[in-house]
């Protein structure tokens, strides 16, 4: 396995920071990083608004698992906790493994509870497939189809309309 689709979101302290230190965490192992959009916060509207992006990595070495253990850690190296309470509550970080495909371009599938991939709501997220489409215009959702579709199909398509592209906020280093 070595390719795969990552979400990342922020919605706590310095947004931007945040989304750079999951960048910075894996490393060379980014292939192209999305553009930055503001959205609303999904399933518990009671918290700050969010920045997200979306990353194509890739690893030979790295198969599904190893993805989440780097997801978990660049969560970690952002200070993010879990609040077993609330499910979709605010973080510092949040990366979410969307995707994963082998070698030979298939995709993996997996319903493990700890690990399900595809993801099993990136198609319900206009704040997963928009920069995803930045990234992968022409993208499929394993098991759903074309990303474009999925976004302007309903109920996303009001949705996609509320994401609010931030050209002036990049994930480069300012270095």
């Amino acid at each position: 396995m070595t390719r795969a689709v990552l979400s990342i979101g922020s919605n706590l302290g310095d947004r931007l920071a945040h989304l750079r230190t999951a960048v910075a965490a894996f490393g060379d192992a980014v292939l192209v990083v999305s553009g930055v959009y503001e959205t609303a916060p999904w399933g518990d509207a009671d918290q700050p608004a969010y920045l997200n992006a979306a990353l194509m990595v890739a690893d030979p070495a790295a198969g599904p698992r190893d993805w989440l253990a780097r997801a978990h850690a660049a969560e970690a190296a952002a200070g993010r906790t879990r609040d077993p309470q609330r499910r979709y509550g605010p973080r510092t970080l949040d990366v979410d493994v969307i995707a994963v495909w082998h070698e030979d371009g298939q995709p993996v599938l997996s319903d493990d509870p700890e690990l399900t991939l595809p993801h099993p709501r990136a198609q319900l997220r206009a704040f997963v497939l928009r920069p995803w489409i930045d990234i992968e215009p022409h993208g499929q959702l394993p098991g759903h189809g074309w990303l474009t579709d999925l976004l302007n199909a309903e109920p996303l398509a009001s949705d996609a309309l509320e994401l609010g592209p931030r050209p002036d906020l990049t994930l480069e280093s300012d270095a």
